[in-house]
């Protein structure tokens, strides 16, 4: 972090002058605030050579660490011509150590993730990241784990089953003790979202999931869509019947509201829907004086 705290002071210091020629430096003006700062107030990024003030570049990036899931942090400017990226040594000062841990660990997720020779350990303990050795073919590779030593599918997780159609899809976790296969859909904290296989991580609250990166509505439990169960009806029976985690009065409330939001557009829609129609000769009519109003305005002038 030493290191990180010299980059970041030269970049808001250099090309300063001699402190008594500060009052001479001109304002610089910060395309986030749009207000002007003196120099020593601003940092300049490495890769695009952007300016902005450094509290807007502060707020900027703890917001892209906890919203981007480890995505690259580009340069606020949103027509910067290089269109540079921020250095995680220049991340490193512009966070707390806290926010800059969970920006390394959600970047190694998504790395991981998107990279096909590499994979996590379905091991809910493990969590060491596992090379994978692909083939000639698109088909499922059995995967080593040199920590807990386990043989697994690299498409469902699953212990590996050559004789055995892949089960893709399926959350799994495995108990190290005894290699037994066990789903995961009850005690896993961290699933991916079933539509763009983000990782999401769940502490409490509400079993209703809905993926920041797509926008999906989903059970954490099974997985199942809910973009369309606006009453929830999915915790009413089946495999997930009251795990909500809510009280069924909390849940009673829920549908009341939605049912009440749309009755009330309902009755509007009613109530305005005579008066309009009464009210249209009305709006005709002053429709056609305003035109007929225009047109002798603009007509030709009577002859002498």
């Amino acid at each position: 972090m030493a290191s990180s705290s010299k980059i970041c002071h030269h970049a808001m210091m250099s090309g300063n002058s001699a402190p008594g020629d500060l009052a001479l430096e001109p304002l610089i003006m910060c395309k986030l605030c749009l207000c002007e700062h003196p120099l020593d107030m601003m940092t300049t990024l490495q890769e695009c050579s952007c300016v902005f003030c450094t509290t807007c570049l502060m707020q900027y990036v703890q917001l892209a660490v906890r919203e981007g899931f480890g995505s690259p942090i580009t340069c606020p400017d949103t027509v910067c011509a290089n269109r540079g990226f921020l250095q995680e040594a220049e991340i490193a000062c512009l966070v707390s150590i806290e926010l800059l841990h969970l920006y390394q660990r959600l970047k190694l997720e998504r790395e991981v993730h998107l990279d096909p020779c590499r994979t996590w350990c379905p091991t809910a303990d493990c969590q060491t990241v596992c090379q994978v050795e692909l083939g000639d073919s698109t088909l499922p590779v059995s995967v080593d784990c040199h920590v807990c030593h386990i043989t697994f599918c690299s498409a469902c997780k699953r212990a590996w089953h050559p004789e055995h159609l892949c089960q893709e899809k399926q959350p799994v976790a495995v108990q190290p003790e005894k290699g037994a296969l066990v789903k995961a859909g009850v005690d896993a904290c961290i699933k991916q979202c079933p539509v763009c296989h983000i990782y999401i991580e769940r502490n409490e609250g509400c079993a209703q999931m809905m993926c920041k990166n797509c926008k999906h509505t989903f059970c954490w439990y099974c997985l199942q869509n809910l973009d369309n169960d606006i009453f929830l009806r999915h915790y009413d029976k089946g495999p997930c019947r009251n795990k909500l985690g809510h009280s069924r009065a909390s849940v009673m409330w829920n549908r009341t509201q939605v049912v009440g939001i749309l009755l009330g557009l309902g009755i509007i829609a009613i109530v305005t829907s005579p008066l309009l129609l009464l009210a249209s000769p009305c709006i005709i009519c002053c429709v056609c004086k305003s035109c007929k109003g225009k047109k002798k305005k603009h007509g030709p002038s009577p002859s002498t």
